[in-house]
């Protein structure tokens, strides 16, 4: 690929962990990341120190695996120390959590097994709608409400199911296990499903391997302590 040069404009959006601006070349977003940090829907507030600095380079470092496992997502390059370009998207009102170990919603809901290795993963669409909570819903409801149609939810599927199987054995070797994770796809300008948002502590849960330490966000949602150290941790074992 060519060398992409493009310069920041206004403000697009701004969410929770991220802002989005739109810059001088239509085909291209900067996204940067922030150190806030939110859990129960917002209700609990605060700031990790260096998150958005930790979470851009572990996400650029993870999509640009995935890419070459031809999983195309929204990352181009970094633009600085807590922001990267990216490829312009059309997003699917839709998170795709993947579970590979039950915890968090799933216990409470089920009465599952805490830490129970699930045999046969778990796939669930949640609508993105903080107003309504983020609720569950099923492939009916994103064909009816038109978010995508039966191909693209295959198409989502297909990525999540190899990005899954990829990102655990990234992880293991790194002595690390992949919990649970959340993605975000959109339509790229020729129409194609591609991955976007981020891959990172705030969107991944990790247990340590060996001391089944948690090692993501959840230690801010569960005032576990030492969470700036987590995240540092993940970061490292990422590049190692």
């Amino acid at each position: 690929m060519k060398e992409i040069s493009v310069k920041k404009k206004q403000k697009l959006y701004e969410g929770k962990a991220k802002i989005v601006f739109e810059t001088d070349n239509e085909d291209y977003y900067i996204q940067e990341f922030k150190d806030d940090a939110t859990a129960l829907d917002g209700k609990k507030k605060g700031k990790i120190k260096a998150k958005g600095v930790l979470n851009n380079q572990i996400s650029g470092q993870l999509f640009s695996y995935l890419e070459s496992y031809h999983v195309p997502t929204h990352f181009v390059k970094h633009m600085s120390d807590n922001s990267m370009v990216i490829k312009k998207l059309d997003m699917i009102p839709v998170e795709v959590v993947m579970r590979n170990i039950a915890t968090g919603s799933l216990v409470k809901r089920y009465g599952v097994k805490e830490g129970k290795e699930l045999e046969h993963p778990i796939l669930e669409f949640y609508l993105k709608d903080d107003a309504k909570h983020d609720p569950l819903i099923n492939e009916d409801h994103i064909l009816s409400f038109e978010h995508a149609n039966e191909e693209e939810i295959k198409q989502i599927k297909r990525f999540t199911q190899k990005i899954n199987a990829v990102l655990k054995s990234y992880f293991i070797r790194r002595n690390m296990l992949l919990v649970d994770f959340k993605l975000e796809f959109g339509r790229n300008k020729l129409g194609k499903i591609s991955l976007g948002d981020e891959i990172s502590p705030d969107t991944c849960r990790f247990w340590d391997v060996v001391s089944g330490e948690k090692m993501d966000k959840d230690r801010f949602r569960q005032d576990l302590g030492n969470v700036e150290a987590a995240y540092k941790e993940v970061h490292s074992r990422v590049f190692n």
